[in-house]
């Protein structure tokens, strides 16, 4: 079960804690470094730089909750919630915070617990739900800010310090490694990179700081997998690069435009490689572009492989769909790509991308690649299908409106994505021309 550490439970009453892992091998700790002498170095000197930007998050509102206490009444009903989490603090000069959405989503008031015990109200600047980035601010003087890394660096197998509010006991220190990185799938609606540690995440932790052995903060922590919602040594941190790029739209513009190159995609397998005479082939490999798009008007074309993206490599369709969804509305962008095995590199001009998009299918399920899907009234409706897709092979047409998958109503895109990701057989329930349809594809 994948479970974000969130921190919607009632705020536990307890006084400032700082812990550090104990260094055990084979348990997520990360041993000291030894000096010339062989003795252990303690890495308490990392914690002093690092954790007095880190800040304890306590939150109050009202949210509308379902009730559960008749299924034949089951309206809405407004809840009051206490809850807690982490933030950092990025600009000591004008109090900015950054924390997860989720932590102060619904909230109406909010308070922030600084290192030397202050309480200071806070308000939020802005969100991005998507990426789940929040941008808050305090308005009091003495802050400390918290030095930044560069994730694009980080490896697996690097030691890194995860600090937080777990639980409300305030500055907990834990210790960990990096133990994947680029890790998508927890949320398919989201943007997502995530730096996946065993560095013991809890509930309270989300928005704290994932620190490396410099002090520099390379991620926020976000979300745990665990089937009872305790750290199961399984937690993810959104890459600082990422958290620049947010915090900083969220700064200038107040919200993140998202940027549209216009394709479906689906990353190259290795049979596709083998296919192509190269197994050393790595990208995300174009299967439609849409009309008008930026992608069409650069001269992309289906069965290119894009394989960077400003002279940064692109090794998923994820990537491509992280990189390209941060970017704003008129940004110009170098694309290289293989087209027939020859590389090649354009110029696209980006456009503007919008919630109700056509969906990237083939971020929703291969077998969908080629369909380009969009929101309808009673559905989603197949705007336009390629005629050698998996899709079409297996008899959907354009103008189909699909009404459930697998046997589940969908509504929506977001719907559909859930419960088509990941499957290997899709039955599509589908109304066309006023007459129900089930199209099966494998």
């Amino acid at each position: 079960m994948r479970l974000r550490a969130r921190a919607t439970a009632a705020a536990l009453a307890v006084g400032l804690a700082i812990a550090l892992a104990p260094v055990l091998p084979g348990v997520g700790a990360a041993p000291p470094a030894l000096s010339a002498e062989n003795t252990p170095l303690s890495l308490a000197p990392i914690v002093r730089k690092a954790s007095p930007a880190v800040v304890y998050v306590t939150v109050r509102g009202t949210i509308q909750a379902q009730s559960s206490r008749n299924p034949f009444f089951d309206e809405p009903e407004a809840r009051q919630f206490q809850g807690a989490g982490s933030g950092v603090i990025l600009d000591a000069a004008n109090g900015y915070i950054i924390t997860n959405a989720h932590v102060v989503e619904g909230a109406t008031d909010i308070s922030v617990t600084l290192a030397d015990d202050r309480v200071v109200p806070a308000q939020v600047k802005a969100r991005d739900e998507r990426s789940d980035i929040a941008l808050l601010q305090v308005k009091t003087s003495n802050l400390t800010q918290i030095p930044l890394g560069d994730s694009s660096r980080l490896e697996v197998g690097d030691y890194v310090l995860a600090i937080g509010n777990p639980f409300g006991l305030q500055h907990t220190v834990t210790s960990g490694i990096v133990s994947a990185l680029g890790r998508s799938g927890i949320n398919p609606d989201n943007f997502e990179d995530f730096i996946q540690t065993d560095a013991s995440i809890n509930m309270g932790n989300s928005g704290g700081a994932l620190v490396n052995l410099k002090g520099e903060l390379v991620g926020i922590n976000t979300a745990i997998v665990s089937r009872s919602g305790d750290n199961s040594g399984i937690g993810f941190a959104i890459p600082v690069n990422m958290v620049k790029t947010v915090y900083d739209q969220l700064l200038k513009f107040g919200s993140v435009k998202r940027g549209l190159l216009g394709v479906n995609i689906y990353t190259v397998t290795p049979d596709d490689a083998q296919a192509l005479g190269a197994s050393d082939i790595h990208g995300a490999v174009v299967s439609q572009v849409f009309d008008g798009s930026a992608a069409e008007g650069a001269g992309i074309k289906t069965g290119d492989i894009i394989t960077s993206i400003n002279g940064q490599p692109v090794r998923t369709a994820a990537e491509l769909r992280n990189t390209i969804g941060l970017l704003r509305a008129g940004d110009r962008v170098d694309v290289a790509f293989l087209r027939e095995g020859k590389p090649r590199k354009v110029t696209a001009t980006i456009t503007e991308a919008s919630e109700s998009e056509s969906a990237d299918t083939g971020q929703i399920n291969r077998g969908l690649v080629g369909a380009e899907l969009a929101d309808g009234d009673a559905g989603v409706v197949v705007k336009t299908v390629e005629a050698t897709s998996l899709a079409a092979q297996a008899g959907l047409r354009a103008n189909d409106v699909i009404v459930a998958v697998n046997r589940t109503p969908v509504a929506s895109l977001k719907e559909l994505r859930e419960q088509a990701k990941g499957a290997r057989t899709l039955w599509l329930d589908v109304r066309r021309a006023g007459r129900a349809l089930l199209i099966v594809v494998r």
